[in-house]
């Protein structure tokens, strides 16, 4: 898929023989930009995710994201439309051509809210976890973990359904650490690919003889939905403060006496983030506890 494509000088290129043309750009990061860009043919709003690929390496991983796309079809997962490779002045790029989603992430969300000094409702909360989770679980039941969830990689429709995206540091679900090589190859691959404010705690000192499973991304969603809770994560100030994330993840979470919500989503929250990932639910204790919650005769929504 992708084999085929041409750019042409009135701002147009063509994948899989559509042809679309570019917009605007959307976002920049240090190995990829977006742009924003119109199908012909559908005219239809499209997000193009181009990665530059440095090397071999860089192509492997950017084959993997695309692979990890086509594994899922999933109402919590963003699809992938088109792929291709492109060679571009000795200089080879992935382009991946993904729905446009107009909201935004849910990080710019919480921004705005922050902004404007309200809080999101309890409901919003509820409904969009558990969008993240039933994105979660279908991957767990494949076997593979995203590894690198936070606010920023959570898009919002405009129904508040999310949608899990870059799926780039998406692995095997079980990982068998056999001796210190394996540990330090581990923890320096996270230590690139996991986001540090959302990292879990075992991801930070790998241990020589261990077993790293998909209760990482639980841990995540911990931050997230305290980000959801807060208008920030449990580690962020940490991390901007030039404080040690490694040694903050190691202590219990604290939830503000100030949280105006309800005891079923902080007991929800506490639960989840367990510093030791033996102690650490996997999704569906998670999605058992949602249930709980949403039921809770006490819930303040």
């Amino acid at each position: 898929m992708g084999q085929t494509l041409c750019i042409c000088s009135r701002g147009s290129l063509t994948i899989d023989n559509k042809k679309y043309y570019f917009v605007q750009k959307l976002d920049e990061g240090g190995f990829s930009y977006v742009d924003l860009v119109e199908g012909a043919k559908d005219g239809r709003f499209y997000a193009l995710k181009k990665i530059l690929c440095h090397d071999r390496e860089g192509r492997q991983e950017a084959q993997t994201e695309m692979e990890m796309h086509q594994i899922f079809n999933h109402n919590n997962i963003l699809s992938l439309v088109a792929h291709t490779f492109v060679d571009r002045g000795g200089k080879t790029e992935a382009w991946l051509l993904l729905p446009y989603i107009g909201k935004g992430s849910l990080w710019s969300v919480l921004e705005k809210l922050r902004d404007k000094g309200n809080l999101m409702p309890e409901k919003q909360i509820l409904q969009i976890f558990r969008g993240i989770c039933s994105g979660l679980k279908a991957m767990h039941e494949k076997g593979y973990a995203h590894r690198d969830l936070k606010p920023t990689n959570v898009l919002l429709d405009e129904d508040d359904r999310p949608l899990l995206m870059d799926l780039g540091s998406m692995n095997r679900a079980r990982i068998e650490v056999r001796g210190t090589r394996e540990a330090m190859t581990i923890q320096d691959w996270a230590a690139q690919r996991c986001t540090i404010s959302y990292r879990a705690p075992e991801l930070f000192n790998v241990e020589s003889h261990c077993i790293i499973d998909e209760r990482t991304d639980i841990w995540s969603l911990g931050c997230v939905l305290y980000c959801m809770m807060m208008l920030e994560g449990p580690y962020d100030m940490v991390f901007q403060k030039g404080d040690s994330v490694a040694l903050a993840v190691q202590n219990p979470v604290t939830i503000p006496q100030s949280c105006s919500y309800s005891e079923g989503l902080k007991m929800l929250l506490s639960s989840i983030m367990m510093s030791n990932p033996q102690e650490r639910p996997n999704i569906h204790w998670v999605l058992d506890q949602w249930c709980s919650t949403i039921t809770d005769p006490g819930a303040t929504y």
